[in-house]
């Protein structure tokens, strides 16, 4: 596995003792974190997130498996810390957390989930295949607000932007290099807090029903809610409970 450097985005006082970083979903990039980032800014904390491989501007790459994604990651820590106070990662940037956390347990002391895509079934898969293309090949700014008019309009040109500097290739490989795409196992060996922020199940959840109950009777460090009323990009749905969540967890 070759590991890539990947660049990074910083909001607040890099000073700070409180390091966190967020790691957004396929499709989305550093820039698409800038709420949940601002927020823990404006809280005193040093707030980094970073592009994934494939994605804005970080590498290109010829593997996309989660554990090559959770392999960059581990190579992104705080300046002058041993590891992050919090990572928060959104469907694969989440699971690629989980992994990597998973793998080096001191490379963050506790992580926030939100709507983690774990474990996807392979009708999911497609729906997430279908998903990425459209919005790589034929969503613009109209087509984004008429999804989704509740969304902050940053967060709209936001998605926009990161879905077509995104690689295509990086997109579908993501899909069909993890073939099963299952980081169970890997998640079932988390030893840190670890909170989901769920979405709604009958809004395309991809945390929920057995499987998060499941979960959470096997691994005791995990905890969740779901953000009532909210899809699989939670932190764009619905930001202010989200971001009140994550205070309420980091209190």
């Amino acid at each position: 596995m070759t590991t890539l450097r990947l660049p990074r985005l910083h909001w607040g006082d890099p000073a700070s003792p409180k390091r966190a970083l967020m790691v957004h979903g396929l499709g989305s990039s550093a820039q698409t974190c800038w709420l949940v980032m601002e927020a823990l800014a404006s809280d005193g904390w040093s707030a980094t997130a970073t592009d994934l491989r494939g994605h804005g501007n970080a590498p290109r790459a010829s593997r996309y498996e989660i554990s090559d994604y959770a392999g960059d990651l581990l190579g992104v820590t705080p300046d002058g810390a041993p590891g992050w106070d919090v990572v928060i990662g959104h469907s694969i940037g989440a699971a690629s957390a989980v992994v990597a956390s998973a793998t080096d347990s001191s490379w963050a002391r506790s992580m926030i989930l939100i709507d983690p895509a774990l474990s996807l079934t392979n009708t999911q898969r497609e729906f997430v295949l279908d998903n990425q293309r459209k919005g790589h090949l034929s969503q613009g700014v109209a087509e984004i607000t008429a999804a989704f008019p509740h969304w902050h309009p940053l967060d709209v040109q936001l998605k926009v932007q990161a879905h077509t500097s995104a690689s295509l290739f990086a997109l579908e490989q993501s899909v069909f290099d993890n073939d099963p795409w299952d980081v169970t196992r890997e998640a079932q060996n988390v030893v840190v807090p670890t909170h989901v922020l769920g979405a709604e199940a009958d809004n395309g959840s991809m945390f929920s029903g057995d499987y998060a109950a499941d979960m959470l009777a096997q691994n005791a460090h995990f905890s969740y809610e779901v953000i009532p009323g909210s899809g699989h990009s939670v932190h764009r749905d619905k930001p202010a409970e989200t971001i009140a969540a994550i205070r309420a967890f980091l209190a």
